[in-house]
Parts: C-alpha cells; structure tokens; sequence
C-alpha cells in the first residue's frame, strides 16, 4: 500500500485559507496560529509538488491547481467527516442532508417530498437533519459545484461543468386568469378559444428579468405575442398567482404552483390558441459527490417519482 504523505488536516486548512482569503482568517476560523496555517500550506504545496495560491499581497488567491484541488479536497473531508459519524452513531447512519431547490420545486414540490422521505423511512431514526434552500436555479447549482448542498432541483438545465444533470419531473406551463377576468368571461361567451390578439392586448403578470420562471414563461408566450404590450413585474410566483386571482391580468404560470387556486375556482386554466407547452425539471449532484446512506435514500424517491409530473412516493 503506498504512504500517504498529505494529511486531512492539511487539506481542512487549504479548504479554510480557499474560502478567507488569507491565512490570518483561516487561522481564526479553526483555531490555530497564522504560522502554523502558512506552514501547513506550504508543506502541503511541497508534498504536491504544486503551487496552490497566487499572493497577492496578504491575500490568497486560488490558481488553476488550487481550483482543481478545490472539490477532491472537500469529497475527502466530508467522507472522512460520514466515517466519524459512523462511529459516533452508527445506527443512525448518516441522517444528513442539505436540499436545494429553485423557487418553485422548493415552495411547492420538495415539502411533499421532505413528508414522504422523512416519513416510514425514518421514522424510527435516533435523530435526523435536514437542511433546505430555496433560491434560483443558478445559484442551487454553484452551491452544490462548491459542495455546499449534498443535491439539488432545478427548473432548467445547468451550465456546471463540474455537475451531474439527471432528468426528473415534467412540468406543465399553463395561462391562468381569474373567472371573471373580461377576458375569460368573452372566450366563455363566444365558446371559443382566447385568441393570440387578445393575448396580445391583455395584462400581463409576470416575474422579473433574470428569474428561471421569466426565462421559462417567456420562451413559451412571447414567440406567439412578439412582446407585452402591458404588463406588471413581480417578485415571485406566488405574488402572480394573487394578483392573478383578483382579476389584476394573466399569467402564465407552472402547475405545481396554480393547482390549488384552480381547485379551489380562485384561477381558471385558459383555452388559448397558443401550443401546449412544458419544461424538463432535473436534479445535480456533485461528479465527485460521496453518496451517504440519507442521499441515497432521496435519490431514490426523486428517481421513483421522475417524468410523472408530479412529486408523490409509489
């Protein structure tokens, strides 16, 4: 068996001085001397026979070497961190996770799945965590490329190189509106599908520029009207769904997060000479991502419940 000649504690402090910037503040952040951390740096830089850190003045700034280190360094330490709970407490076997989700999976998907996997699963478990976050799409996937999240759902692709893309639900994009918008009420007087024209002159509800739902909606309306003539910008899609709900436009919106409203007769699904149209949700994991016990678990549900178009255990 070869010897090993770098440490993880060498690594855990290359992790600290990547993330500060500097060895003063790696120092603070594990408690140990500032010449201990530079030393400890250095002799992992000589053990590798690689420069690691441009200097730039007291700052640290990663190089290409140190970037490439960056995931290998941290897949290691978090399992030699799964061994140590291991030992700790073995039965409860590694009932950690760290979820993200993009705004719409996260409001409305991943609670029912979080019930489902945190249900008859471990019901019995001595103790489990599990950590969420909800932001854009962009953003779930830079922390999951930095090893921040254990997994992550998205509403579109990804560009992270450094992340596996698996397919997973289906989700129907739908032009919604309330009954009694003048709009529904004319298409429901005439028996006849809301045309493009009309589309074109209504108000439309939709989320600011930059948002993974703008992109997505955007794509499916604006090809057909050649842009809004009027519209109204809001933060969320929950936002839209109110404001579509008291009569203020139409929007177009996923399912997951209109089936209630629709249930409940506060939104109506309109006919509309416009095409069907759906968006391929997916989830990523790190390529070098340590798979524990509690990540194969969820793994396995999202893959039972991929291309239904909805999130439910069988």
């Amino acid at each position: 068996m070869d010897v090993l000649r770098l440490t993880l504690r060498q690594l855990q402090i290359f992790m600290a001085v990547a993330r500060t910037g500097s060895t003063a503040s790696a120092a603070d952040a594990i408690a140990l001397s500032q010449s201990a951390t530079s030393s400890a740096i250095n002799e992992l830089e000589r053990v590798l026979s690689l420069r690691l850190f441009d200097r730039s003045g007291r700052r640290l700034v990663l190089n290409d070497n140190g970037r490439a280190l960056l995931p290998r360094a941290q897949a290691l330490l978090e399992g030699a961190l799964d061994v140590e709970r291991m030992g700790l407490a073995p039965e409860e076997q590694l009932q950690m996770l760290r979820i993200g989700a993009s705004t719409t999976l996260g409001n409305h998907v991943l609670p029912r799945l979080l019930a489902d996997y945190l249900g008859e699963r471990h019901a019995h478990a001595a103790s489990w965590h599990a950590r969420v976050a909800i932001n854009n799409s962009a953003e779930i996937c830079a922390r999951v490329a930095a090893f921040e999240l254990d997994i992550g759902l998205i509403e579109g692709p990804s560009h992270e190189p450094a992340l596996q893309i698996h397919p997973w639900l289906r989700d129907e994009l739908v032009l919604v509106a309330s009954p009694t918008h003048a709009t529904v009420r004319t298409s429901q007087r005439t028996r006849n599908p809301i045309s493009i024209d009309a589309l074109r002159q209504a108000v439309w509800l939709v989320r600011e520029e930059g948002s993974g739902t703008r992109e997505a909606s955007d794509a499916a309306v604006l090809p057909h009207l050649g842009g809004f003539q009027r519209s109204i910008e809001l933060g969320s899609s929950e936002a839209i769904r109110s404001a579509a709900a008291l009569g203020l436009g139409i929007a177009c919106l996923s399912r997951f997060v209109i089936d209630d409203y629709v249930r409940d007769a506060r939104l109506k699904i309109l006919d509309t000479e416009m095409p069907h149209t759906e968006r391929q949700c997916y989830w990523v994991v790190h390529k070098d991502k340590h798979f524990t016990p509690a990540l194969k678990a969820f793994v396995a549900l999202l893959e039972s419940t991929s291309g239904r178009g909805e999130a439910k255990a069988p």
